[in-house]
C-alpha cells in the first residue's frame, strides 16, 4: 500500500490592490501627522497633496479639503487653548486638541483604507 499523499493546499489569498485614488486619499489625511516633524506641516501635508492631485482623483479633492477643515479647526482650537494657559485651564485642553488630532486623523486613515465614509467630528467648513 502506498501512503496517503497530503491534502492540497489551498490557493493563497491575495488581497486586491489599493486602487492609487484611495492612496492618495489615504496621504491627505495621513500626511497631517507631518506637523509633528516640520513647523505647520499638519497644514502643508494635506494642502501639497490635496493640490498635486485634487484634478487627476475628484475624491482627493474632496479628502483634501476635509483635511484642510480639520487641521484649520484644530489649530484654532490649540490657539484658543494656548490663551486659557493663563487661566490654568489651557494646558489640559492643548493636550486634549493634540490627541483628538492624532486619533481622528488615525481613524479617517483608516476608514478611508477600507473605502469607507470619514467625517471630522467638530470641524469648521473653511473649503466647500
Amino acid at each position: 500500500m502506498e501512503p496517503a499523499s497530503p491534502p492540497p493546499l489551498p490557493p493563497p489569498v491575495v488581497a486586491p490592490p489599493v486602487p492609487p485614488a484611495r492612496t492618495w486619499e489615504m496621504l491627505c489625511h495621513l500626511s497631517a501627522l507631518a506637523g509633528f516633524v516640520v513647523p505647520f506641516g499638519s497644514l502643508l501635508g494635506p494642502f501639497l497633496v490635496w493640490q498635486l492631485k485634487k484634478n487627476e482623483f475628484p475624491s482627493v479633492d474632496a479628502h483634501g479639503k476635509q483635511a484642510l477643515n480639520f487641521q484649520l479647526s484644530c489649530l484654532i482650537y490649540a490657539l484658543f487653548a494656548a490663551i486659557l494657559i493663563f487661566v490654568l485651564i489651557g494646558l489640559p485642553l492643548l493636550i486634549a486638541v493634540g490627541v483628538f488630532n492624532v486619533v481622528c486623523i488615525l481613524l479617517a486613515t483608516i476608514r478611508v483604507n477600507n473605502g469607507q465614509a470619514w467625517h471630522y467630528p467638530l470641524a469648521i467648513t473653511f473649503f466647500r
